[in-house]
């Protein structure tokens, strides 16, 4: 299964959109006004689905994910000197490959891909394509990329 994440260019907080090999949109992301990084994901429906919220004052930028009000667990920068590494607390995933240019894998606690994440270097918004080994994984799969992105856009400004 493939999702293409693309950023809105013109909007105030993150928004995104969320496409199936399609077209079809399949999500949408708000940001809401808050301290940190608050991102908001709806079904194509419009219906609420989860959150990505950035933990403030913490020494190293963290991220919590919620399906509904459940929490289900958190990623965390890694202290590094010269590639970007995260800690996912969550599923037993873990991220490798080279984050900082936008081509890495999520893989589950036996090594196997769970995603490959590739960022599509001539476009005018941020765009990430996501192929997703199960459809059940889709929506986690977007929150991972969603706190990875997110910290990646705090670190540049």
């Amino acid at each position: 299964m493939k999702l293409l994440f693309k950023q809105r260019i013109f909007s105030w907080l993150d928004s995104y959109d969320i496409y199936n090999e399609q077209g079809e949109k399949v999500y949408t992301v708000k940001g809401e006004l808050a301290w940190g990084h608050c991102l908001k994901i709806m079904d194509q429906y419009g219906q609420y689905l989860g959150t990505v919220k950035e933990k403030v004052l913490t020494f190293l930028p963290k991220f919590e994910l919620y399906a509904g009000e459940q929490y289900l667990g958190c990623v965390q920068k890694e202290f590094t000197f010269f590639k970007p590494k995260f800690v996912v607390d969550f599923n037993g995933w873990s991220v490798q490959g080279n984050v900082w240019e936008w081509d890495y894998e999520i893989q589950d606690q036996t090594g196997r891909a769970v995603a490959l994440v590739n960022k599509e270097v001539f476009s005018l918004a941020d765009t990430y394509v996501m192929e997703i080994d199960r459809p059940e994984n889709a929506l986690y799969v977007l929150m991972l990329v969603l706190a990875i992105d997110a910290e990646k856009c705090s670190s540049q400004s």
